[in-house]
């Protein structure tokens, strides 16, 4: 039997029954750790699950951070080092990754806290996650502030990517899955992925092939 509620139903929901349904209604989601450091030294860890592509010339990618009415450590470094990484999560430390978004005091860093490992990349300013497989180094290039929500959106450009060498196919694409990332769904739900196949660009008057994967030897 189908359910339906409309606007004015969600609405009358009680708040975090919502932000459950809400956030799982989108569907699944790319997550990752964000890694920053101050001009202190100071390093922060903190997970998200809105981290959107947003092109390849140049290379961009983007995530949101929630209003900045109370002190997002994670904003704060980028806006004043212009430098962050992105981290995939894995099965060996989405527990971990769960547990940064715990309200740690600015003082203590959650990879600390959460017993991940910083590591430090052809002289780039902010921390890796050394147990994850794929990583991003990101140069910050724009903020957009959404007055519909007071949202932010955080633009960054990609200066590194470092990954398995194994999980690399001839055509470039990237096997996320051999490399062992993760996805969520809603705020608390962490998923394995199948593939099903690898499909081919989509043409008018010419059928879909099924495209055989082909890793760089």
């Amino acid at each position: 039997m189908e359910t339906h509620l409309s606007y004015n139903d969600l609405i009358a929901m009680e708040k975090r029954l919502r932000g459950n349904l809400i956030n799982s209604a989108g569907g699944f989601k790319s997550v990752c750790l964000i890694g920053t450091i101050d001009k202190a030294g100071q390093t922060n860890l903190a997970i998200f699950s809105s981290i959107v592509h947003l092109g390849a010339s140049p290379p961009l990618i983007a995530f949101i951070v929630r209003p900045d009415s109370v002190e997002r450590n994670t904003l704060d470094n980028i806006l004043e080092t212009g430098y962050y990484t992105i981290n995939h999560l894995n099965e060996s430390i989405y527990v971990k990754g769960h547990q940064t978004s715990a309200r740690y005091p600015k003082e203590i860093s959650e990879f600390d806290a959460v017993s991940l490992t910083t590591v430090y990349k052809d002289e780039f300013l902010a921390p890796y996650v050394k147990e994850s497989n794929i990583q991003l180094g990101i140069k910050f290039k724009e903020r957009t502030d959404l007055t519909i929500n007071g949202t932010i959106l955080i633009i960054g450009q990609i200066e590194h990517i470092y990954f398995p060498k194994e999980c690399l196919c001839e055509d470039s694409f990237l096997d996320l899955e051999k490399a062992n990332s993760i996805t969520c769904s809603g705020l608390d739900s962490y998923h394995k992925t199948m593939r099903l196949e690898r499909l081919s660009y989509a043409k008018v008057n010419k059928e879909i092939e099924i495209i055989k994967i082909k890793y760089i030897e």
